[in-house]
């Protein structure tokens, strides 16, 4: 006797479909894309994609870059931070934000 195979009843639609975080398809890197053999430096506009809020270099699973140009994006971003080009920290930082706890026991006294 021939066995048979578990089918379904009816196909399932993408977004019934099991599967938690990181079981999707990975962002394609932008560098790769158009075809960009070296990550310039003197590219701020472009370098501040990869930079948070808060100024950190993002991580390759948030930008999508692959490896090669995320190694690069890194030295570009350090190279353009040593030069001036892009600030080291976020420029755009509130008063009392990131304190500790101590500093703001101070003020009330």
């Amino acid at each position: 006797m021939a066995k048979q195979r578990n089918r379904r009843a009816a196909p399932t639609r993408r977004r019934d479909r099991k599967g938690g975080p990181g079981s999707g398809r990975r962002k394609p890197c932008p560098y790769c894309r158009d075809k960009v053999d070296r990550v310039d430096y003197k590219d701020v506009p472009t370098l501040r994609k990869f930079i948070s809020d808060k100024g950190k270099i993002r991580s390759r699973r948030i930008t999508g870059a692959c490896r090669r140009h995320q190694s690069q994006i890194a030295r570009a971003v350090k190279r353009a931070r040593e030069l001036a080009l892009l600030h080291y920290v976020a420029e755009d930082r509130q008063e009392g934000i990131g304190r500790g706890r101590r500093d703001r026991d101070r003020d009330r006294e």
